[in-house]
């Protein structure tokens, strides 16, 4: 991972990386990166810029970004004890990465962040993420967003920029009596100013039934076959 940056620019791929990546725990657990989430290669740049793989737990990821990932992704339930009892586990292991809108949004507009992160750790890092391209662009509409790296590597000079901002203070976090919620939207809003973006409250289902008129959970197929009586 530590040569990846170096490759990146070597290929024509331009990474600026801006504050300190690698902010000191104050505790003995990980740190938690909370970023912005506008295509699939964010969490490897996250990477790329620390100089080593950083796990990430997500939302929705298809199986085929999951075997390709440079780095170790964790899939979440949708259960919120479940996911809680998870990232714990994760963040006693190290340093851990989370995108709270759940799922990308290529506007300049950040999603509503969910509120669980801000209930289980203070460690809190920021990072604005925005790339550049000049010719092939990726859609949130109509258009499998695992193919996302594709669109980004075919333009003749592609660029990232990875901004680390300050660690929340402790005094805004829930370990200083803030709600998670408050936490939440004080964070969606320090990282739109960041990047000029603006805050919304629209979430990640408001985006799935908006564009594909459903909430973004896929239904397992059942196993039971048609009964031939019936004439299926």
């Amino acid at each position: 991972m530590p040569l990846v940056y170096h490759a990146f620019w070597a290929i024509g791929i331009r990474v600026t990386i801006k504050g300190n990546p690698l902010p000191s725990p104050t505790t003995t657990s990980g740190i938690l990166f909370i970023c912005s989430y506008r295509t699939l290669l964010d969490l490897i740049f996250l990477s790329t810029t620390v100089g080593r793989p950083i796990p990430a737990v997500t939302y929705s990821v298809s199986r085929l970004s999951e075997l390709i990932s440079h780095i170790p992704t964790i899939r979440l339930t949708h259960e919120r004890a479940t996911d809680a009892s998870m990232i714990k586990k994760l963040l006693q292991k190290g340093d851990l990465a989370i995108c709270p809108e759940g799922t990308t949004c290529r506007e300049p507009f950040l999603i509503r962040f969910s509120a669980l992160f801000a209930e289980l750790i203070d460690e809190l890092v920021l990072v604005a993420m925005v790339n550049w391209m000049s010719m092939f662009h990726g859609t949130t509409a109509r258009v499998w967003k695992g193919i996302d790296p594709f669109y980004f590597f075919m333009n003749p000079s592609p660029a990232y920029e990875v901004a680390f901002l300050s660690k929340v203070p402790r005094e805004l976090t829930c370990g200083g009596g803030r709600t998670s919620h408050d936490v939440a939207n004080y964070i969606q809003m320090v990282i739109a100013a960041t990047l000029s973006y603006e805050c919304t409250t629209f979430t990640r289902k408001d985006k799935y039934r908006a564009l594909a008129g459903n909430d973004g959970m896929v239904a397992e197929k059942s196993s039971v076959k048609p009964s031939k009586i019936m004439g299926c």
